[in-house]
């Protein structure tokens, strides 16, 4: 019998002053996911085969690759993501709340291996969000 490999998951969540409706629309509209989160190609559509694109840096190309997994309309998103042969996924949960929406951003599936890789993603993630917070305010 064989186990199954160890994995990590990365969970950020956030409480935002805004309706799940517009958080989807910086989650979903290729524009405004870029001035948040990388250039990219985008469409929420399962099956959806996309990148994210950003500046190359010493040991990779600057591009992930991603394959759309879930769309649930204003609740729920999920893609793969993928780079230098290490595939992830990355879930975002939108929960209406009293206040706004909490947003919950999971990436799971990080080998055992991986400490740098789940390190890197703890700091971008949390670098991430917090564009996301500013594109939030300026958005109608």
């Amino acid at each position: 019998m064989t186990e199954a490999p160890l994995t990590r998951t990365l969970v950020i969540e956030r409480e935002m002053p805004h309706p799940p409706e517009k958080i989807w629309r910086a989650l979903t509209e290729g524009p405004l996911l870029e001035e948040w989160l990388m250039a990219n190609d985008f469409q929420p559509i399962v099956g959806h085969r996309f990148s994210f694109r950003a500046t190359p840096v010493a040991n990779w190309n600057g591009v992930i690759e991603c394959e759309v997994q879930v769309v649930e309309p204003n609740s729920r998103l999920s893609y793969s993501w993928g780079t230098l042969g290490i595939g992830t996924a990355v879930t975002w949960t939108l929960t209406q709340t009293e206040s706004g929406t909490r947003i919950r951003m999971e990436q799971s599936g990080f080998g055992q291996n991986q400490d740098a890789n789940y390190k890197g993603a703890k700091y971008g993630w949390n670098k991430f969000i917090g564009n996301l917070e500013r594109v939030m305010e300026r958005m109608n």
